[in-house]
C-alpha cells in the first residue's frame, strides 16, 4: 500500500508526511484490501475564508474508491479529522463486504425437515 502526499500553497515537510503516514497507517490496518492512499494538502490565503488548512483523502479499495474532505484551522487538526472520518468509511465498507459474503436471506436453504411426532 503507498500513501502519497501532495501538496498545494504548501510545501510538505518531513514532518507533516511522517504525521500523514502514522495517522492514515492506522487506517490501512484495519483493511488490508486498500490498495493506495492519495492525500492532498491545501492552504487557502485569502484572510477572509474560514477553514483555511484542507485535507483531502482519496483511499483506493478493490472495487471502490472513498474520497474524504475535512478542513480546519491547522494542517494537523483537518488531517486528524480526515483520519477519523476515512477510518469510519473504511470500516463500514468493510461490514458491508463481510456481510454480503455470508449470502442474503433468499439463498439460505432451509435443510431442517419438520419433526413428526410419533404416537
Amino acid at each position: 500500500m503507498h500513501i502519497h502526499v501532495n501538496g498545494k500553497n504548501i510545501e510538505i515537510t518531513d514532518a507533516i508526511k511522517a504525521y500523514v503516514k502514522e495517522k492514515l497507517g492506522k487506517v490501512a490496518n484495519h483493511y488490508d484490501q486498500i490498495t493506495a492512499i492519495d492525500v492532498i494538502l491545501t492552504v487557502i490565503k485569502n484572510p477572509a475564508a474560514s477553514g483555511k488548512n484542507i485535507a483531502e483523502v482519496s483511499c483506493k479499495l478493490n472495487g471502490k474508491n472513498i474520497h474524504v474532505e475535512e478542513s480546519a484551522e491547522s494542517m494537523y487538526a483537518s488531517i486528524d479529522l480526515v483520519a477519523d472520518k476515512l477510518d469510519r468509511q473504511v470500516k463500514k465498507f468493510k461490514d458491508k463486504s463481510l456481510s454480503s459474503d455470508k449470502g442474503s436471506i433468499r439463498n439460505v436453504v432451509e435443510s431442517a425437515e419438520p419433526e413428526v411426532e410419533e404416537v
